[in-house]
């Protein structure tokens, strides 16, 4: 193939494609992306984001003449585009910049972009389901508690994933736990305190930190994950489990699969797919079955 035939491909295939940047992920350093792009793709419709409000005047202005939406960032960057095609055919994808990239992971992204051009040329594309958390959106994991906490002091850094370490020991010793209140009687067993509470639609947080092994995202349920705080004897096993995939019930960790769920927490403190949020209880819970157009 001719290298003008080449690019007239590539050319021809990108249309109907526009690539969302957040500036703020990866250290900042996305110029090498844009380069790459484009090398590789004439004249690629792109926009730098510097707020939330323009990544979504950015999406609406294209909206009618873009069928594929890649989002460049973190789980917060990809959450924020994905509130915008949710219930729609319209299409995500990802090339993942951020900290831990769980829902990237999870969905089969990676950080190579031939890779990705490859799969917007093919435009192959299934549904999943997203949930919300009081009528805010979540697509990979959220919750309350020691993470919410976590989180919420993780901004506070430069990010990385020794940045997360450090803080998440500090915070440990010296959390205490939230307590947790169902609404409905077959869950109020469960009534008590609590490190923290997760709602995982996938299986990790990132990092290939697994905290739902046994999550699907197209099952039409959630796990929300209850964990208590646990002694430092526990703490070696609890990680080894989270970092192979076999974390289960057990003494501090129970798994409980749903579709929609009410209760109380005493605490506003909740990260939304590692994005810190302040929320007030009593919090509601429900799943959007094949709500999500994924590439794939």
């Amino acid at each position: 193939m001719l290298p003008n035939q080449e690019a007239f491909f590539i050319f021809v295939t990108m249309e109907k494609v526009a690539f969302i940047i957040n500036p703020f992920s990866a250290k900042k350093n996305y110029q090498p992306f844009i380069n790459e792009l484009k090398k590789k793709v004439e004249n690629p419709l792109y926009y730098i984001s510097e707020s939330i409000l323009g990544t979504d005047e950015f999406i609406q202005k294209h909206f009618s003449d873009t069928d594929i939406f890649v989002a460049i960032g973190g789980d917060g960057t990809i959450s924020t585009v994905a509130q915008n095609l949710i219930n729609t055919e319209k299409i995500l994808a990802i090339f993942p910049a951020g900290s831990g990239n769980g829902f990237s992971n999870e969905t089969q992204f990676s950080k190579n972009l031939d890779e990705l051009l490859e799969k917007l040329n093919q435009r192959k594309s299934r549904k999943i389901d997203t949930f919300t958390v009081n009528g805010r959106l979540s697509i990979n994991v959220s919750g309350t508690g020691f993470d919410g906490k976590v989180v919420k002091e993780f901004e506070k850094t430069s990010r990385g994933f020794k940045n997360y370490i450090k803080v998440s020991l500090k915070t440990f010793f010296s959390y205490k736990p939230i307590k947790l209140k169902f609404f409905d009687e077959k869950y109020q067993n469960y009534n008590g305190k609590y490190l923290m509470i997760n709602i995982a639609n996938t299986r990790q947080f990132g990092n290939n930190a697994y905290i739902a092994p046994m999550a699907s995202k197209s099952d039409g349920l959630v796990d929300m994950v209850l964990v208590k705080k646990f002694p430092l004897t526990y703490s070696a096993l609890f990680a080894f489990r989270m970092f192979t995939k076999k974390l289960k019930d057990d003494d501090y960790v129970t798994y409980l699969p749903v579709s929609e769920i009410e209760f109380k927490v005493n605490t506003k403190n909740w990260h939304l797919d590692g994005e810190f949020n302040r929320i007030k209880s009593p919090i509601h819970i429900k799943v959007q079955p094949s709500s999500l157009n994924i590439l794939i």
